[in-house]
């Protein structure tokens, strides 16, 4: 029969949190690469095998995911995903998303 006692409960706290560490580290996001862009900032992540690609440009933000069983060639493949077109497209769409934030905003203080 187990004793309860000082030493069996540090020992039950010790591994409560060793487990919960280990789930932390299971869901851990790892940055594969940053890529250069004279209008936003690309940025491909990697978590639960999945890539994360995320533009930033200023307060707005787009994220694409992308199952890693889904690409041929890994993280060769999101470079390759990220052509010109596509590109111009996710450029086009920070400009709508900062007129249609603006009106929203007015909106709200006028």
């Amino acid at each position: 029969m187990l004793k309860v006692n000082k030493q069996n409960i540090i020992f039950n706290d010790l591994f409560r949190c060793l487990h919960f560490t280990k789930k932390l580290i299971h869901f851990a996001m790892r940055i594969i690469a940053e890529l250069p862009h004279p209008d936003f900032k690309i940025t491909i992540m990697n978590m639960n095998t999945k890539f994360i690609v995320k533009m930033e440009q200023g307060s707005l933000e787009q994220t694409y995911k992308v199952a890693e069983i889904d690409l041929t060639d890994g993280v060769n493949s999101v470079f390759e995903i990220l052509d010109e077109e596509f590109l111009k497209t996710i450029a086009g769409r920070f400009t709508a998303m900062r007129k249609d934030f603006g009106d929203a905003y007015s909106r709200y203080n006028y």
